[in-house]
């Protein structure tokens, strides 16, 4: 029988994206390693880059650098090689992402320090059974999708909590409107007055829409929709009804 390689991959992506996270090794790193890789990372990039963390894996000799742009990076314990990508566990059930637990770490503590009054929220008039935290812009076709099923997503006991994200940033088409957005009397009637493509009186404030949009950046966001689920999950693109019921575990 032939293997489809792009169909497995395709499988095992959406099984991860179902798995609760798996928390790394918590043993320190050798102080050796760690000084080589300050100096390797740190000082050679005049402190632009900066390491978050360095943890041990599974595997005795590798080690997990976490950076602040929010990238993971493995070391061997020599501290003389590098290397980018995943690491996969194997287990009976399937592949098991260890990369993806600390993102969605790093992702929860991200979120968690956004003031509320910063976001957007909708909120159903009943019991809150689920929180779901969305990267959005007015512009978008899928944005703007997701917004007519608030309805039935408030319905279903979930919360939405939007944060800015002009494609583009500064130079984003959509960039002046949701300043405009943030910066009105009533954010829920502007937001979707702009996702209903009506034209919106410009106004100006200190809003922290590019605070946003480099948060979203961080966490590797590059696109929109982009759902933050309370785990940490980060889950790209449009999402039905049924299915985020399924995802956020809602009865």
């Amino acid at each position: 029988m032939k293997i489809n390689i792009k169909s497995v991959m395709a499988l095992c992506s959406l099984f991860l994206t179902l798995m609760p996270i798996s928390l790394a090794q918590n043993s320190a790193a050798p102080q050796s390693l760690r000084e080589k890789l300050v100096q390797a990372i740190e000082f050679a990039s005049q402190n632009q880059l900066q390491i978050i963390s360095l943890k041990a894996t599974p595997l005795s000799t590798i080690y997990e650098v976490e950076l602040s742009t929010g990238e993971i990076l493995y070391s061997d314990i020599s501290g003389d090689y590098l290397f980018a990508g995943d690491m996969y566990q194997t287990t009976g059930s399937g592949l098991l992402n260890l990369s993806a637990g600390t993102r969605q770490i790093r992702t929860q503590q991200k979120i968690a320090a956004i003031p509320e009054d910063e976001m957007i929220i909708f909120t159903p008039e009943s019991e809150i059974k689920a929180t779901l935290t969305v990267f959005t812009d007015v512009d978008c076709t899928y944005c703007r999708a997701l917004h007519r099923d608030m309805a039935t997503i408030l319905d279903k006991g979930i919360q939405v909590r939007y944060l800015a994200y002009p494609r583009g940033g500064e130079n984003a088409e959509s960039y002046e409107k949701m300043i405009s957005v943030w910066c009105s009397d009533d954010r829920h009637k502007t937001l979707t007055q702009a996702k209903n493509g009506q034209n919106l009186p410009e106004r100006d404030c200190e809003s922290p829409v590019l605070a946003h949009y480099s948060l979203g950046n961080e966490l590797g966001i590059s696109g929109t929709p982009a759902l933050v689920f309370p785990d940490g999950r980060l889950i790209p693109g449009y999402v039905e009804v049924d299915r985020l019921v399924t995802m956020l575990q809602v009865d």
